[in-house]
C-alpha cells in the first residue's frame, strides 16, 4: 500500500515511491501467498511500514493506493505487466485507512505501443533497428543442472551492414544491462547499435547485448553459491555456442566487454576473472570495485556500519551536490518493498556465502546498519577486485595488462567515482596499464553525453575497440 499527500485540486492515478525521493510516500507492505478472488487481507500498518507508521502521518488528506506484485520484481522494475492496482482513493487522516480493491490487470505492452511513446523520427529509426537485431538464447548446462530447471543466458545481437554478403568475420562486443535492465531494453540497445553502425557513427562490429537480470536482481555474470555459475555458463558454454552461429573472429584480441554501472561492474569481473579469453574492458560507473569503498562504507573498517560514520547519515545518492537519499532510507525502503529484487538484496546474492536457511546471508543488519565481519571476508576472499589484482597480479598480468578501461563521472550520482580511484591507485601500485577516465561535473546518468549527442561515449569506446582488433583503421564518419 502507498499513501501521498493529496495537493488540493490535484489528481492522479498513481501513488507510488521513489529511491530518489524516499520519503516522498508511506508505504506498507507484506507477504501474501493463495490470495483468491474476492478475498481479503490486511496489511500492518505499524511495523511492515516506510518511513514511519501510517498512524504518525500529519493530520491532512492523502491519495491511497494498494498494489499486489504478482512476480516479486517490484524491487527491481516497479509495478509492471500482471500485477494487480486499486484505483486511488483519498481520505483524511488521522481517520481509518480506505479498504483498497485489487480490481485492475496491469496489461503487457506491445513492442509497438512502446515505440508509439517515442517522437515520430526515434520511432521509425528505432522501429528498422528492432526488425534487423536477432534474439539469442542458449539453455545454459551448468545453471539447469545448479536450479534443477533449464536455464538459458540470452540477449540480442545486431550485425553489421554488410554481413551475409561476403565470408568476412568481425570483432565481437559483449554489452551487458546494468540494474533494471531486462530483454526489452537489450533489444533496444542492440536496436541503436544497429542504427549506429548503419549510419557510419559506429564501426562495424557484431553486438552482443546480453541480459543479466533475474528473479533476484542482476546475477552479474559471476559465478556464486547462490544464483549459480553464470560466468562459467558465458565463457564456456555460451561464447562456444555463439560462435558457432555467427562469423565472429573468435579470438581473444576482437572479443571486448563493455557495461554501465551493475553491467560495468559484470564487466570488470569477466575481464579480471577470464583475462585470456577477452580483448579488453570498457566499464562504464561501475559498481565498487574495491570494497573499502562500497557505498561510500570501508566494509573492512573495525565496527563499520552501513548507516552511519562518525555519528552521520551515510549518504547513498546525490544530485547537484546535495544528499538525496541515506544508505539507510534506501535499504529500509527496499526491505518494505518485497525480499527479492532490490540492489542491496542482489549484490548479497550475488557475493554472499549461503546461510542457514538457504538464503545469501546479509552483509548488514537492517534494521540497525551493522555489519557483518564474516560475510565481508568472504565478499573480500572472492568478489574484491581490486583486492583479487593486488593479490594474483604476477599471475594476472600477461592476459590482462593494458585491458582494463574505466570511464565515471567525477560527480556520479551513487559515488562511484571514489572505488573507481582506488582500483586505479592499486593498478598504479602494480605498475599496470590501465585508463581511466573521471569526467569532471558528470553523474551516473549523463555520463555519455558530449554536445547535442546523449549517446557520444558509446562511439568513442567502440571505435577504441575497433583499432585494436583492426590496427591501423581510422576512425570515419561515414562506412560504406
Amino acid at each position: 500500500m502507498f499513501a501521498e499527500p493529496a495537493a488540493p485540486g490535484t489528481s492522479t492515478s498513481k501513488v507510488d515511491t521513489s529511491a530518489f525521493a524516499p520519503t516522498r510516500a508511506y508505504v506498507a507492505g507484506r507477504e501474501v501467498a493463495g490470495l483468491e478472488a474476492g478475498e481479503q487481507t490486511s496489511v500492518d500498518l505499524e511495523t511492515d511500514t516506510y518511513p514511519k507508521a501510517f498512524t504518525s502521518m500529519p493530520p491532512g488528506r492523502y491519495r491511497f493506493q494498494a498494489v499486489l506484485d504478482r512476480n516479486h520484481n517490484y524491487n527491481y522494475r516497479g509495478r509492471g505487466a500482471g500485477d494487480l492496482i486499486s484505483p486511488v482513493i483519498e481520505a483524511e487522516m488521522p481517520g481509518a485507512c480506505p479498504q483498497l480493491t485489487l480490481s485492475d490487470e496491469l496489461p503487457q505492452k506491445t513492442p509497438e505501443q512502446l515505440l508509439a511513446q517515442l517522437p515520430p523520427d526515434l520511432r521509425k529509426r528505432l522501429g528498422a533497428g528492432l526488425a534487423a537485431v536477432r534474439k539469442v538464447e542458449f539453455i545454459s548446462p551448468a545453471l539447469t543442472k545448479f536450479w534443477g530447471q533449464p536455464v538459458s543466458v540470452r540477449g540480442y545481437v545486431a550485425l553489421p551492414p554488410r554481413y551475409g554478403r561476403d565470408a568476412v568475420t568481425y570483432p565481437t562486443v559483449f554489452k551487458i544491462g546494468g540494474f533494471g535492465s531486462s530483454m526489452v531494453s537489450a533489444s533496444a540497445d542492440a536496436a541503436f547499435a544497429q542504427i549506429g553502425m548503419a549510419s557510419g557513427k559506429l564501426p562495424p562490429m557484431i553486438w552482443v547485448v546480453l541480459d543479466e537480470s533475474s528473479a533476484t536482481g542482476t546475477h552479474e555474470f559471476a559465478d556464486s553459491v547462490n544464483n549459480g555459475p553464470w560466468g562459467t555458463a558465458l565463457t564456456a558454454e555460451f561464447l562456444p555456442w555463439l560462435e558457432g552461429q555467427f562469423r565472429m573472429d573468435a579470438r581473444s584480441g576482437s572479443r571486448f566487454l563493455t557495461g554501465h554501472s551493475s553491467g560495468g561492474w559484470a564487466g570488470l569481473w569477466l575481464q579480471t576473472r577470464y583475462p585470456a579469453t577477452f580483448g579488453g574492458v570498457w566499464a562504464t560507473s561501475p559498481d565498487p570495485s574495491d570494497f573499502h569503498d562500497f557505498a561510500n562504507v570501508d566494509l573492512y573498517a573495525p565496527s563499520a556500519n552501513f548507516y552511519r560514520r562518525d555519528g552521520a547519515e551515510v549518504a547513498a545518492f546525490r544530485e547537484g551536490g546535495k544528499v538525496i537519499a541515506t544508505n539507510a532510507q534506501f535499504a529500509q525502503l527496499e526491505t518494505v518493498l518485497g525480499s527479492y529484487g532490490g540492489q542491496f538484496a542482489s549484490f548479497e546474492w550475488v557475493f554472499s556465502p549461503r546461510g542457514q536457511d538457504g538464503r545469501p546471508m546479509p552483509l548488514f543488519d537492517r534494521a540497525t546498519g551493522v555489519i557483518d565481519s564474516t560475510v565481508t571476508e568472504y565478499w573480500r576472499s572472492n568478489y574484491d577486485i581490486s583486492d583479487r589484482l593486488a593479490r594474483d597480479w604476477t599471475t594476472l598480468r600477461n592476459d590482462l595488462d593494458g585491458k582494463i578501461h574505466v570511464v565515471v563521472g567525477g560527480s556520479d550520482t551513487f559515488y562511484l567515482d571514489a572505488p573507481a580511484r582506488r582500483l586505479k591507485a592499486v593498478l598504479d601500485r602494480l605498475g599496470a596499464r590501465s585508463s581511466f577516465t573521471f569526467v569532471p561535473g558528470r553523474g551516473h546518468f549523463d555520463l555519455y553525453a558530449k554536445g547535442s549527442d546523449s549517446d557520444a561515449l558509446t562511439a568513442d569506446i567502440a571505435w577504441e575497440m575497433y583499432a585494436i582488433a583492426r590496427p591501423g583503421s581510422e576512425r570515419t564518419t561515414r562506412m560504406r
